[in-house]
């Protein structure tokens, strides 16, 4: 999976610069644009909570999930240092985000085709709160969330396990998505 992170990554700077660099003048060498490109593949691969991609198929329709994934480090997470009863951005750095290329189902209700901020409220005990709000491109996650922006909000039942997922990792995986991270995996149902 990293592999294939490395690869994304370094091909969508690659991209990116190579898009940028039509605009320079002809004194730009082609040495100088993959310097460019090594030097920003460099500095997405030094993030402390690596920046994952993946995009599959639910019920046949496209989906992506975009998000940072932090380690546990030996640190306590559920009620420290991810409280409880607080918007969480379920991830790290920018918020995580999703995107639908059809309307969908979650947990039974509507979510229409488009990009969403993803975040969840911990709780304890019983369900948590699973939201997706349509501002998506926030830089400092739950720092900038906005509730009045929220599109859907539907409860999830966490499942402890006995096994312990050291970085958090979203799979497109039956019910939808799954999330795992410590001993959590929240599975949301998606269609």
């Amino acid at each position: 999976m990293k592999t294939y992170q490395t690869i994304l990554t370094t091909t969508l700077i690659a991209l990116a610069f190579a898009s940028c660099s039509e605009s320079k003048t002809s004194e730009s060498s082609e040495s100088e644009v993959a310097a460019e490109t090594k030097e920003a593949a460099e500095a997405a691969e030094s993030r402390p909570s690596p920046l994952m991609v993946k995009e599959g198929q639910i019920a046949g329709k496209t989906f992506k999930v975009q998000y940072g994934s932090p380690a546990v480090k030996g640190r306590e997470l559920w009620g420290d240092l991810v409280p409880y009863n607080v918007v969480w951005r379920t991830g790290a750095n920018e918020a995580s985000y999703v995107v639908l290329s059809e309307d969908m189902t979650v947990e039974g209700k509507t979510l229409p085709a488009g990009k969403y901020s993803l975040f969840t409220i911990p709780k304890e005990t019983g369900p948590w709160t699973v939201i997706f709000n349509s501002e998506w491109d926030l830089e400092h996650g739950h720092f900038q969330y906005d509730e009045k922006n929220d599109v859907l909000r539907v409860e999830v039942n966490p499942v402890w396990e006995e096994s312990n997922q050291e970085g958090l990792v979203m799979d497109i995986s039956n019910p939808g998505l799954i999330i795992r991270w410590e001993k959590l995996k929240l599975p949301i149902s998606i269609n």
